[in-house]
């Protein structure tokens, strides 16, 4: 019970101390998008996300830009796609 609660403490104190931080880590990355390591790799090595690596090594990431790219290609609710489809087959569709 003891080790359950500290390892449950732990998870909490890298969470705060993941949510203050702007410039993000490797690890700190794949814990805020929650995709896999090799995943996030393979992101970065096909440069499908943005990243910096400052002295050519290490991987670091902006805060900001990884959420930018996480928020990426929304999709409609079926509610936006069928006013979208209304708008459209009456002609107020925004064609001008």
């Amino acid at each position: 019970m003891e080790e359950v609660i500290l390892a449950e403490l732990a998870e909490i104190k890298r969470n705060t101390l993941l949510a203050a931080k702007n410039v993000l880590t490797f690890e700190d990355a794949v814990l805020l998008t929650g995709i896999s390591r090799s995943h996030l790799y393979n992101l970065t090595h096909r440069k499908e996300i943005p990243y910096y690596r400052p002295r050519g090594k290490q991987i670091y990431f902006n805060r900001a830009e990884v959420e930018a790219w996480m928020m990426q290609n929304r999709v409609n609710t079926r509610t936006e796609a069928e006013s979208a489809a209304a708008a459209y087959c009456t002609g107020k569709g925004g064609e001008k």
